[in-house]
């Protein structure tokens, strides 16, 4: 039934799939599901060394149990419909934080970082972030103190002396360039091995493919990067003289 819910045999097919070292497209297309589907249930039960189909399962009814009986606006989960579907938002999450883990990110760390990236603020707090995942301030805190150091989050202090975690458009931008340089130091790790193993062997060839490969995808990153947050974030000058509001009517 593609669209609907994972059944339990479907899920049995899954952990025998991945048993045989399937890729997750290859189990997806016997079941008849979108890869996503399967690769987010995988992700969110353990990943592909720990799945087991039947806690999978109970693991779902549970979810689905908390569904029908999450508390009116005001006693527990804060309400974040906005005039969404909260299904829909339920849903993206779930996606996003799969993804963010597939990237290497740890789970707890990969839902906090999805909590504030579709927070419309683009920031929370420790204690709503307790509020909208439902987990202890420690749990929160650890997350926060991992993606600080990766320069994916920074914080401050608002009006109320409370501490705020932010992301914002350089985010992304940051990241990108410390991916980068982590390349650019691959290359620079291979290169030295050519010198070590000597420039006529095999493994100093293969070293100085590596190299050349990692400094080109560095560089090109790089400037690519600049490129693009020069492009996206540049705002329009407007002409001397001119103090019409952008977008309003001349007349």
């Amino acid at each position: 039934m593609p669209g609907g819910r994972l059944t339990q045999q479907e899920r049995r097919q899954i952990s025998l799939g991945l048993a045989d070292s399937l890729p997750y497209a290859e189990i997806a297309r016997r079941l008849d599901r979108p890869t996503s589907t399967i690769t987010r249930e995988v992700m969110r039960n353990g990943g592909p060394t720990a799945y087991r189909a039947d806690l999978a399962h109970r693991a779902t009814e549970r979810r689905a149990h908390r569904r029908k009986h999450t508390p009116p606006p005001g006693q527990g989960a804060p309400a974040r419909s906005n005039g969404r579907d909260d299904e829909a938002v339920r849903e993206y999450e779930e996606a996003f934080t799969t993804l963010l883990m597939q990237q290497g990110l740890p789970k707890m760390t990969a839902r906090v970082l999805t909590c504030l990236f579709v927070a419309d603020a683009g920031s929370l707090t420790a204690s709503e972030l307790v509020q909208r995942l439902q987990v202890s301030a420690a749990s929160v805190s650890k997350a926060i103190a991992f993606l600080e150091e990766q320069g994916l989050v920074s914080r401050s202090r608002d009006e109320r002396r409370r501490e705020r975690y932010y992301v914002d458009d350089d985010v992304w931008y940051q990241s990108t360039i410390a991916s980068a340089r982590g390349t650019a130091q691959v290359a620079e790790i291979a290169r030295r091995g050519v010198g070590v193993l000597g420039r006529d062997s095999p493994a100093a060839a293969r070293l100085e493919n590596i190299a050349r490969f990692s400094d080109f995808i560095s560089e090109s990153i790089l400037r690519a990067a600049e490129q693009v947050r020069e492009v996206l974030y540049t705002k329009p000058e407007t002409a001397p003289g001119d103090t019409t509001a952008p977008g309003s009517d001349r007349g």
